[in-house]
């Protein structure tokens, strides 16, 4: 059953193209020379632009968003304005109330937001989504259907009355989930797209760090993220003593993902009949790895050796200021991707309209 559940999942992901247009944001307080509020877009989950109020700019994180602001320098000025000024005001009044719901004096506090759209090429569906959370919690979401917030705490519960009762706003939500997100994306795709269509093939190893650990089955550098990576034995797919890994990004852009298999009752002898297969959406040659001693990397041999390679945060502009915050920052944004990862699964569909309005803020209270 669970083999055939990821196979119906691997063919409803290949079957059509969706593009997401995706927003980040993240606002702090207490926490000494770190960024009050950061930003990161994402185009198809690849980082197109981050900002920051340190660095004061927006910076364009792929070539073919530098061609496009080069092209559209208004939209560059828009997203400059909205990271440098509007949206840093608004989240910092934001913490502030939200640390008086809580009873809260001081400490270090993390406000994060999701925001943006979908869109199915092959549909036309287009799904608009916003939710907030606060210190790694849930917090409110935006239900674009009825027009109201959800408060996912009971402290969110004034905010959520407060927002429902400012039709203007409301509006102005609307108007950019159902308009201007959905035509913008379509834009950057036509813009991108012979970037955001490509296909890479990873580069695919057997990694191992003691001869009594797992061996990993590590492929990196493939895009786009739909692929599949499994153990068999003799031909026939493993569900048991085998360890999925989620498929990651890389700071380049491109993904990476893992298989774990456990060899502590395999004989040496049986060796030869696994091998780890990695299918690639829309690529009819699968990756095969077979489970060879003598293809496996390890660092047992070379103590102070990299095993596994490693997403770099810095390229994403999060800096570990001290272990602790670091960590517990890092911690915090994934845990508001997640989150929103949850929360999309439930989301409702919003009908696609036509018309823009570049002038429009992305955030009205501000």
């Amino acid at each position: 059953m669970k083999k055939f559940f990821l196979l119906l999942l691997f063919c409803h992901v290949s079957s059509s193209v969706k593009h997401s247009l995706k927003y980040f944001l993240t606002a702090s307080s207490g926490i000494p020379d770190f960024p009050e509020f950061m930003g990161w877009g994402l185009l198809d989950d690849t980082l197109a632009g981050y900002c920051d109020t340190n660095i004061k700019r927006v910076e364009p994180k792929q070539d073919w968003v530098k061609t496009y602001f080069d092209k559209d320098p208004q939209q560059l000025e828009w997203y400059t304005t909205e990271c440098t000024k509007i949206l840093p005001k608004a989240f910092k009044t934001r913490i502030s109330s939200s640390m008086q719901q809580f009873n809260q004096s001081g400490g270090v506090h993390i406000l994060q937001r999701i925001n943006g759209c979908e869109w199915d090429e092959e549909t036309g569906n287009v799904f608009g989504f916003m939710q907030y959370g606060y210190d790694g919690e849930d917090f409110l979401s935006l239900d674009l259907k009825t027009e109201t917030w959800m408060a996912l705490k009971p402290q969110a519960n004034i905010i959520k009355l407060r927002w429902d009762a400012d039709k203007l706003r409301m509006k102005h939500y609307e108007n950019f989930f159902s308009q201007i997100c959905p035509e913008w994306l379509k834009k950057y795709v036509d813009h991108g797209r012979s970037s955001l269509l490509r296909t890479e093939r990873p580069s695919v190893s057997l990694l191992q760090k003691t001869p009594s650990s797992p061996v990993s089955c590590h492929a990196t550098g493939f895009y786009p993220d739909r692929a599949m990576m499994f153990w068999r034995k003799d031909g026939e797919e493993l569900d048991e003593d085998v360890d999925r890994g989620e498929i990651l990004p890389n700071h380049d852009g491109t993904f990476q993902m893992r298989a774990d298999l456990n060899i502590s009752s395999v004989s040496p002898e049986d060796w030869r009949r696994y091998d780890c297969v990695f299918q690639f959406s829309g690529v009819k040659e699968d990756i095969i790895k077979r489970l060879d001693e003598a293809e496996i990397r390890t660092n047992r041999d070379h103590p102070r050796a990299t095993l596994l390679p490693t997403v770099k945060l810095t390229d994403m502009k999060v800096p570990v200021i001290v272990p602790v915050i670091g960590v517990a920052l890092v911690l915090i944004i994934v845990t508001g991707f997640m989150a929103y990862k949850k929360w999309k699964a439930n989301r409702p569909p919003s009908p696609l309209e036509n018309g823009t309005d570049l002038s429009t803020k992305l955030d009205p209270e501000a």
